[in-house]
């Protein structure tokens, strides 16, 4: 018995909860204690005490947590692809169409490009104006009025 519980249920739970918490977080860091929990359930199946399935369970589990979580993260590592996007924020641009956040409506021009807009502030701003790209949501240019 475990805290007055089975403790068969008690490993299975811890299983089911680390599982869960893994495929919320994608970290690579619950599923290790997972394995460690059926390992613990196994000893436990076997009428092992408690205190030897808290040892295999911690045991297993940080075993696992030390050796492969780097050589997993290594293979499953994401990668972010550049875009050539971020390079606008910062430059100025020209208002061709007047920028609206409660219409959706807006667009500016810069060299070589034209993109959608909105006002950082909400804003309206007329169209002719001059305005700094401060971020990019999506697929609109962030602008705020160039100083």
């Amino acid at each position: 018995m475990l805290f007055g519980i089975n403790a068969l249920y008690v490993w299975v739970a811890v299983i089911i909860l680390c599982v869960a918490v893994e495929a919320f977080t994608l970290d690579l860091t619950a599923i290790w204690f997972a394995v460690g929990g059926v390992a613990a359930l196994v000893a436990a199946s076997l009428s092992l005490s408690v205190s030897a399935q808290l040892v295999i369970f911690v045991v297993f589990s940080a075993v696992l947590l030390a050796l492969l979580r780097p050589f997993c993260r290594r293979f499953l590592k994401t990668r972010n692809v550049p875009t050539n996007a971020d390079r606008i924020i910062g430059q100025n641009a020209v208002v061709t169409q007047p920028i609206d956040n409660i219409q959706g409506t807006g667009e500016i021009k810069l060299p070589g490009s034209v993109w959608s807009a909105a006002s950082a502030d909400g804003s309206a701003i007329p169209a002719g104006s001059v305005v700094r790209i401060v971020a990019i949501r999506g697929v609109k240019a962030v602008v705020e009025i160039a100083e």
